[in-house]
């Protein structure tokens, strides 16, 4: 995974994996972002590849940072949108959203273009600063 966080609070994230990618950069991104003490949404144009398995030490990592910072991902993650233009996919990613919410702690959301989920991302921001007043 990859990190983009020059838009914030619009955080874009390639979920693409490439051999000898600094995965310690991008957790440290991810932290900085959580550390702003605001909240943030997540999105992505690239669904992970349905063959791509995570090493053992790769999920060890990942379930381990998770735990850690639990409590900051569910507070100030509004969601993650997944832009996928294939019904079809969008469809077949509902199962997945609702383990992907369990585990993470906020929902992921799908979007058919990535001018719906940046409309989608406001919404959420705009939602969250009325509740929070």
């Amino acid at each position: 995974m990859s990190v983009n966080s020059s838009d914030f609070p619009f955080v874009w994230m390639k979920l693409t994996q490439e051999p000898g990618h600094d995965h310690q950069k991008d957790f440290a991104e991810f932290e900085a972002n959580l550390q702003r003490g605001e909240p943030f949404v997540l999105l992505t144009d690239k669904a992970p590849a349905e063959d791509h398995e995570h090493s053992p030490e790769e999920k060890k990592r990942t379930a381990l940072w998770m735990k850690k910072h639990k409590i900051e991902l569910r507070k100030w993650v509004l969601a993650m949108i997944l832009v996928e233009p294939n019904s079809a996919k969008r469809l077949g990613f509902r199962a997945f959203a609702a383990v992907f919410a369990k585990f993470w702690g906020y929902p992921l959301l799908l979007a058919a273009s990535r001018q719906q989920a940046m409309e989608m991302a406001r919404e959420l921001l705009a939602k969250d600063r009325k509740s929070s007043h």
